[in-house]
């Protein structure tokens, strides 16, 4: 996938906190995993926040807390052969494109997109867990990273304007 756009449905790879692992005083994801896209909204300065669920080989505790993935989608995306969950009561949250996006093995942007159903049936069981009050957000973003980059885009915005005059 060469379009780097975030799209809901999308499988990343992302360096994923957990949230034991933020717990821990961590601010670094241990390793890159592949990571479904499952919200995007702007924000006041027209960012792209993107929320994304891991997907991981550990069988969930709870099922209303996971979907599986399908062998043959794992295959069409270039994953591994193992069993394998999408989390629907933990999310990371950053701006996008944020610095723990990686790209895939192959170089990509992205593995590709999951089939609608399935895609559906995570965001379905996404939205109970944050109306249950079951989901966990973890904030990704650097705050001070985020405050110089709004003034530097603030600074350049004013420069274009003095020369448009």
């Amino acid at each position: 996938m060469a379009d780097d756009t975030p799209k809901i449905g999308v499988v990343i790879r992302h360096m994923y906190l957990w949230r034991d692992e933020q717990r821990q005083g961590k601010e670094e994801g241990r390793k890159a995993r592949p990571c479904l896209i499952v919200h995007t909204r702007q924000n006041d300065f027209d960012e792209t926040e993107v929320f994304i669920c891991p997907i991981t080989h550990t069988p969930p505790e709870n099922l209303q807390h996971a979907k599986e993935i399908p062998l043959a989608t794992k295959q069409r995306l270039k994953l591994d052969d193992d069993r394998s969950w999408i989390i629907t009561n933990e999310v990371n949250r950053f701006t996008w494109k944020g610095p723990d996006v990686r790209k895939t093995q192959s170089g990509e942007f992205a593995y590709g997109y999951l089939p609608s159903g399935l895609v559906k049936a995570a965001i379905t069981q996404f939205r109970e867990n944050a109306m249950q009050r079951r989901l966990n957000i973890i904030d990704r973003d650097d705050q001070e990273l985020l405050k110089y980059t709004r003034k530097q885009k603030q600074f350049s915005k004013s420069k274009d304007e003095e020369r448009e005059r």
